[in-house]
């Protein structure tokens, strides 16, 4: 049987080279000082080397895909925040009503929600039937890594299968830019065990505070970590899909699918905070290629996010101490985005605008 994410993983290429030298030739040739445009400069030569043209088409309209799906370490006290929030955080996105809803409307951008992995019945919140939700679950919830592997590896392809199809019914449906977004109560424990592990880091730099934990609170998430990573350290050795079966999540494996679905199709791939950075990770690692296709939407609070970003040398759009999640920080980033690649298209040259440049 042929999967969807190895489908979109051999697919993915390197970046256009030819593309982006003319970016940066182009660059130089433009009404500016070399350089003045600072970040502006590189995510376009980005874009061109992505689309492999220059300029680059626009990176609109863009798709945002919040993959939800619970967590059964829920179960150690590592946030105040009942499950059943999860639900009805997807509720509150079909309505709406959340911060990613009205930022989507904001930048133009398609929202849908998938459910891979949502303990409570959606049936029981009058959810079925509703516009914009997916029903996609791949289980009810994860185990909990503290004490079993957070799901089966044959669990955790069908989540990447998930998240590679997502990718592509966006894509079909006109989507030239997508954005990764999460919902699922405690997300932050698995996500900073990924980071951990991929990173080196200690779990004591890369844990932070969620939902807003207290001193005690983030002490015992830490120690739980810790307990997972020594509990699975053979997954560690046996490869990235171990790893994420073992302390991962199946909405961040949903979104490992899903930005490589991205990078197969040669658009770029906005990425949101911790928990979709720790999804980065697995994917680089998987598909090391794809880190080419993303753009860091923002910086995360986390301190999992910048871990991830120096470690993979990105730098992000924006920083606004968000921690919110939803592809809330990387929907903001969009406009910024697509300033890049219009200035590539449409700014004039020194030579089409009759401006003298430096002798």
């Amino acid at each position: 049987m042929t999967r969807s994410f190895d489908t979109a993983a051999a697919a993915v290429g390197p970046l256009d080279a030819t593309a982006m030298a003319d970016a940066v030739a182009r660059q130089r040739r433009l009404t500016k000082p070399a350089g003045s445009l600072g970040q502006l400069e590189a995510i376009g030569n980005q874009l061109c080397g992505i689309s492999g043209c220059c300029p680059p088409p626009l990176p609109t309209p863009a798709a945002v895909a919040v993959f939800a799906g619970d967590h059964g370490v829920l179960a150690e006290g590592v946030t105040p925040w009942p499950r059943e929030v999860t639900a009805q955080m997807v509720a509150n996105f079909v309505a709406g009503g959340a911060a990613i809803s009205v930022l989507a409307r904001q930048s133009g951008a398609n929202l849908i929600v998938v459910d891979v992995g949502v303990a409570t019945d959606l049936s029981a919140l009058g959810l079925d039937g509703a516009p914009g939700l997916r029903r996609r679950r791949v289980r009810a919830g994860t185990g909990n890594l503290a004490v079993e592997p957070a799901m089966t590896e044959e669990e955790a392809r069908r989540a990447l299968d998930v998240g590679a199809e997502t990718a592509t019914e966006l894509l079909e449906g006109g989507a030239r830019c997508l954005v990764t977004g999460e919902m699922g109560i405690g997300s932050t424990t698995p996500a900073a065990a990924l980071i951990a592990a991929c990173t080196g880091v200690s779990p004591v730099q890369v844990t932070g505070r969620g939902t807003g934990i207290d001193d005690a609170t983030l002490a015992h998430k830490v120690a739980v970590i810790q307990q997972a990573l020594l509990l699975h350290a053979s997954a560690l050795d046996d490869g990235p899909l171990a790893l994420l079966a073992a302390v991962g999540g199946l909405e961040i494996a949903a979104l490992v699918g899903f930005i490589v679905g991205g990078a197969a199709a040669r658009v770029p791939v906005v990425v949101d905070g911790v928990i979709a950075d720790a999804a980065l990770l697995v994917a680089v690692s998987l598909v090391p290629e794809v880190v080419g296709f993303c753009i860091a939407g923002h910086r995360s609070a986390e301190p999992g996010a910048t871990a991830v970003l120096d470690h993979l040398g990105l730098d992000a759009v924006l920083d606004l101490r968000m921690r919110l999640g939803e592809g809330s920080g990387a929907c903001l980033a969009l406009p910024v985005i697509e300033a890049s690649a219009r200035l590539l298209g449409e700014m004039a040259t020194f030579d089409s605008a009759g401006v003298t440049e430096k002798s």
